[in-house]
């Protein structure tokens, strides 16, 4: 069962890595960006979509919550993502506007998350109308799960083309305890 705590710094690993994948994106020329890698989502720009699209999903679906969240209110009655390919943008400009308004979202989400919220039922269904009641705190490791994992394949991509990203260590932010 994740803390609050816990969700602070699932959020503020999420966008810290997020910057570090746009910045270490933005040192390859901008037609290597869109180009085949032979990637689950086919190039850099299209596994930079997915998430994305992925996050605007699970983010509308958060969005149901029954305690309103005020952070997640931009994205009440937003148009949800109907294929996990679906184009945001086909350059990293157009991508980092959208990256950087999801990462406010999930910053400030994490910041007016209760204990009593994380702990509620969230009833939601998928693309194809089946209703799933899920533990909420739970829904959102998931959801930083999700993340972790698509930017590992970006990070490799860019590996691949010879880019460092960098320290990727969620340990990086975790503090000794006394």
């Amino acid at each position: 069962m994740p803390t609050t705590q816990d969700i602070v710094l699932l959020a503020t690993y999420n966008a810290n890595m997020n910057r570090k994948l746009y910045d270490a994106a933005a040192r390859l020329p901008a037609s290597e960006l869109d180009a085949d890698r032979g990637a689950f989502f086919g190039s850099l720009l299209g596994t930079m979509n997915h998430l994305i699209a992925g996050d605007t999903i699970w983010l509308t679906r958060f969005a149901l919550h029954p305690a309103n969240l005020a952070a997640l209110a931009p994205l009440r009655g937003a148009a949800v993502p109907t294929d996990l390919r679906q184009r945001y943008g086909d350059n990293l400009p157009t991508l980092l506007a959208h990256r950087t308004r999801l990462d406010g979202i999930i910053t400030a989400l994490a910041a007016e998350l209760r204990p009593e919220h994380l702990d509620a039922t969230l009833v939601y269904r998928n693309a194809r109308g089946t209703e799933f009641r899920k533990h909420f705190g739970t829904l959102l490791l998931h959801f930083f799960n999700h993340q972790t994992h698509h930017r590992g394949q970006a990070s490799t991509l860019l590996t691949q083309a010879g880019i460092d990203i960098g320290v990727t260590d969620l340990l990086e932010l975790i503090g000794d305890v006394a």
